[in-house]
């Protein structure tokens, strides 16, 4: 008898809106007589993720019962906790023509017919409250309210079909869907795996908190995001190359799976770090790693908010547990990896660089320290660095 799963999917069932054989047929015979939609890289990943598994227990685009109870309270309209809205978002003259009840065509931006919208529903939203509540601001300069400010004023609604699940071309190794990751940690026997997200390359002070984390669990499930990021976001193929080289020569190869997160990143603080958790019990892990200003941008969240809004939830109700970690730094007294729990030193005795300082000595053609970089990933960043010269944050 096969052992069980460790941690049951959001919801109970782990969803599966990928078309069959039979159902992709009568699709594309439909296929020029459909109205079009055409996605932009957020919807994209958006929808690849509710067709894998991913955003359990969504079959769809949000209808306006769910929206507004997300937007306001954090859960579903059926009660369970979901932090983030996921919708589509179209303008007016787009949706006037489309009709409720009917099939909507679902296209990349390459014009590419990849997926199905059954249309139950098209409603309009308040912007200016969306982002409010969900981003706690309605500056426009942050990136998560920009994409809101500048989306259609029509959400359209309903389950979706992603026509076929297409191997990621750039890291087609890595690309392993929930019902993919579930497996792999029965088959390693791991009962408890922490997830780690990141839109980042894996410094020393990460570094130290996973290993934290993995002393008290079976597995590692490195999960970097490689949806969409904003523009000065290290680009997806730099950061997983730079995983890579953390993997071979700094964790123990039996103890971690390094796979890829096609989600897009919303930048929403706090509240994301509520919906990468839930994405992450999706995948099948019982813990996850909440650190420093978990899924933030600039200062619009306090260091530690993304920790505290675990604990606006009743014991349990999220079925997935926080680690929650203060900031690490190198600290010179004890010659390691450390924080304010763990190290005696004064703040003269710790280093912590930010990302800005960072660039900079990588502009100039230094390496980060070793105190905050393994050589080999500071090497891979100076080598991307001189390639592209973006300003890329860190």
């Amino acid at each position: 008898m096969s052992q069980p799963d460790s941690i049951a999917p959001h919801g109970g069932t782990l969803i599966n809106r990928i078309a069959n054989p039979t159902q992709r047929d009568e699709f594309l015979s439909k296929a020029d007589f459909l109205p079009r939609v055409q996605l932009d890289a957020r919807a994209v990943s958006d929808l690849e993720m509710i067709a894998i598994g991913g955003f359990s227990p969504l079959i769809g685009f949000m209808e306006k019962d769910d929206y507004d109870r997300v937007v306001n309270e954090m859960h579903l309209a059926n009660g369970l906790p979901w932090s983030i809205p996921v919708t589509l978002s179209v303008s007016e003259e787009v949706a006037a023509p489309l009709k409720e009840g009917n099939l909507v065509r679902l296209d990349n931006a390459e014009g590419r017919f990849i997926g199905v919208l059954e249309l139950t529903q098209k409603y309009t939203y308040d912007k200016r409250h969306e982002a409010l509540m969900v981003y706690r601001t309605n500056e426009e300069k942050h990136p998560g309210v920009a994409v809101v400010y500048n989306q259609g004023a029509v959400n359209l609604a309903g389950p979706v079909w992603l026509l076929q699940r297409d191997a990621d071309p750039r890291f087609p190794t890595y690309q392993i869907d929930p019902v993919e990751s579930r497996k792999l940690f029965q088959d390693k026997g791991w009962k408890t795996i922490v997830g780690f997200q990141t839109r980042n390359p894996i410094h020393r002070a990460h570094e130290y908190i996973i290993k934290c984390a993995m002393e008290i669990v079976d597995g590692l499930f490195l999960h970097p995001l490689v949806g969409a990021t904003k523009e000065d976001d290290i680009p997806a193929d730099v950061r997983m190359r730079c995983y890579e080289i953390m993997v071979e020569n700094y964790f123990p190869h039996e103890r971690v799976i390094l796979a890829i997160n096609p989600a897009a990143m919303r930048y929403a603080g706090p509240r994301e770090a509520i919906f990468h958790a839930l994405v992450r019990k999706n995948y099948g892990c019982t813990h996850f790693i909440v650190g420093r200003d978990h899924a933030g941008v600039g200062d619009y969240y306090g260091t530690y908010d993304a920790q505290h809004i675990f604990d606006e939830f009743n014991p349990g109700e999220l079925g997935i547990t926080p680690l929650k970690f203060e900031h690490a730094f190198y600290c010179l007294r004890t010659k390691q990896m450390a924080t304010t729990k763990t190290s005696p030193s004064t703040r003269e005795e710790r280093i912590h660089l930010s990302g800005t300082k960072v660039r900079e000595m990588l502009r100039r053609g230094e390496l980060p320290p070793p105190e905050f970089s393994r050589p080999k990933v500071a090497q891979e960043l100076a080598r991307a660095m001189q390639i592209n010269e973006p300003s890329y944050e860190i």
